[in-house]
Order: structure tokens, then sequence, then C-alpha cells
């Protein structure tokens, strides 16, 4: 949605910038009265950060199958608030994202699993330790009975980045529009296998992707090449 940046409080004049904080309360009254300022640009990225401290702290205290869902449900909260569009320009894919995108589906599919193996839990820790920094495992370490959570967590976010990019490009034009329409068929077929896909053809979409963001963010034309050779 479109916004203006800047907010104004009615009842100290203070001025800030809702980009940052997300926020119409003021920052030094705390009054719910102000107005906004400046011109308005699109804008979906939220100020919340990845916080998975509380589901850490539960892994010696708790079950496994219960750290999982605790796990699931951080990461799914940071979703709900993350988007790709700050005061009208489009910011990267972030490996933070992916991360808690696989984190949500990975935890989700442990807590609920009848029995999960050691290697698929020992993924699930390594992910949990490492999501807030973006540390993901390449594909051949994913087991392979969370190929699926692996799959599912790169189409949804293929789903939500190209949204995005839509609000700041809204005419793709020849060169991008073809791109974008590969980049939609391959987030159906992983979506139609239930994301059960080779985690390195899932990792192809991720590539292309961020090439596709370069060319909308920097008219890196070769970026643009990159993927759809990705993509054939």
């Amino acid at each position: 949605m479109k916004v203006r940046g800047n907010r104004e409080c009615r009842a100290c004049g203070t001025q800030w910038s809702y980009y940052e904080t997300g926020s119409v309360a003021c920052p030094e009254c705390g009054s719910l009265d102000s107005r906004g300022v400046g011109e308005r640009a699109e804008h979906t990225a939220g100020p919340a950060a990845l916080d998975l401290s509380a589901a850490r702290g539960a892994v010696d205290a708790e079950p496994l199958r219960e750290v999982a869902d605790r796990a699931a449900e951080a990461a799914a909260e940071y979703l709900r608030q993350a988007g790709f569009v700050h005061a009208g320009e489009l910011q990267p894919l972030s490996e933070t994202y992916l991360a808690a995108a696989e984190l949500r589906r990975v935890g989700a599919t442990l807590s609920r699993a009848m029995r999960a193996d050691d290697a698929e839990w020992l993924y699930f820790l390594s992910l949990l330790d490492g999501a807030e920094d973006g540390q993901r495992s390449p594909p051949e370490e994913v087991p392979e009975g969370l190929w699926a959570a692996r799959g599912l967590a790169v189409a949804a976010a293929a789903d939500a980045y190209v949204s995005d990019l839509r609000r700041v490009r809204e005419e793709p034009g020849p060169d991008l529009a073809p791109v974008l329409s590969t980049l939609r068929a391959r987030r159906k077929r992983i979506e139609a296998l239930d994301g059960d896909v080779d985690p390195a053809e899932a990792e192809r979409v991720v590539r292309a992707l961020r090439d596709v963001a370069a060319y909308v963010r920097e008219d890196d034309e070769t970026a643009l090449v990159r993927a759809r050779e990705l993509l054939e």
C-alpha cells in the first residue's frame, strides 16, 4: 500500500519516520493523534526482526516437538510483518526471510510428525540456531524427509516477492514479463508437488528471483539473462 513516510504528532509536534517504526503512535509522548506528511510511496516492509530466542531457550527444557511448534509460530509472526518494498524501493530477498519461511514449515512438519529421524531433528536445530543470521543449509544437506518443507518455503517466498515486485513495476515490459511468467510456472509446479522437489531445483528459483531483483533494482540486463537461463 502507499503510505506517507513521515508522521507528525498533533499533540507535541514530534516528527518521525513511519517507514522505520511502522507505528502511528508518537515515540515521544505516545499520542495516537498524528498525521502523515510528505509524498505517499509503496511500503510493505515491516520493522519486525526474526526473534527465535524463546524457542532456542526451550530446547533443553521442553520436548523437541513443542520447540518445533514454538519456532514455527515465531517464524510465522515474522513473515506476517515482513515485506520487500521500503519507501517505494524494492529490497533484496534476504536469507533471513528464506530461513524463516523454511523454519516455519520444518517446525510445523516435525511438530506433527508421527516419527522423525535424528538427521531431521539435527537439521531443524541447525536452522533454529542460524535463521536469525540468515543461515540456511545448502541444498545437498537437506534431509529427504524435509524436501517438501524447503520446496514450499521457496514457493511461498517467490509468491510474496513477485507480488511486491509488481507493486513497484506494475508494467513489467516485454523483457521482464516472460521471465516472471516462467517463475510463476515454476512456483506452481513446486506447489502442485506439495514442495517435494529436489532442493537444487528450488534453489534455482531463489537464484532466479535474485537475478530478477537485480534487473529491477539496478537495471542489470545481464542478471535478467541469467534468470532466464536458470529457469529454462
